[in-house]
């Protein structure tokens, strides 16, 4: 299947909330990482949608920036692709197109919650250092370099960005 990747513009907002209602349990926005996008512009620029030669939704992906400590990352998610179209590699083409984008603009480290057993065939490491709010599974609090040691040093308490 062919799938044409964009950033998200205001127009798909709808289809993408609709899109995480569909691949997410119900109450998704009651976890931590919600918190810390509340009141949060995404990194408009970093955030993408797939849809097919039809112009049918089957992905998206947001990031956020957010604080560790006294150091800027960005936060990864959601990532998600819909139940119809899991399994065709759209998940990992999202992925690394964003991934290569915030590099290309600069970004330094990424953070996510998720599954390491995933997550790591994109070069995802556990963080034990940085500390999500609870009741995050510090297990599940992962990390990528964008550039190279990037996370050295980096820890602390992951906590929202405060604008202007």
């Amino acid at each position: 299947m062919s799938y044409r990747l964009t950033c998200e513009t205001k127009d798909d907002w709808w289809e993408v909330e609709a899109l995480y209602d569909t691949c997410f349990a119900p109450g998704r926005e009651a976890l931590s990482s919600y918190r810390l996008r509340d009141g949060v512009p995404p990194v408009a620029r970093l955030c993408m949608v797939a849809r097919d030669v039809d112009g049918i939704m089957a992905g998206a992906i947001r990031y956020w920036p957010v604080n560790v400590g006294a150091d800027e990352a960005l936060l990864l998610g959601p990532v998600a692709v819909h139940p119809t179209r899991q399994g065709e590699g759209l998940g990992g083409l999202l992925m690394y197109e964003s991934l290569a984008n915030a590099a290309k603009y600069g970004w330094g480290r990424i953070l996510l919650v998720g599954d390491y057993p995933y997550y790591s065939r994109f070069g995802f490491e556990r963080l034990a250092d940085v500390h999500m709010p609870p009741p995050t599974n510090p297990d599940r609090v992962l990390g990528l370099e964008l550039v190279p040691g990037a996370w050295a040093g980096v820890g602390g308490d992951v906590t929202k960005i405060t604008q202007p």
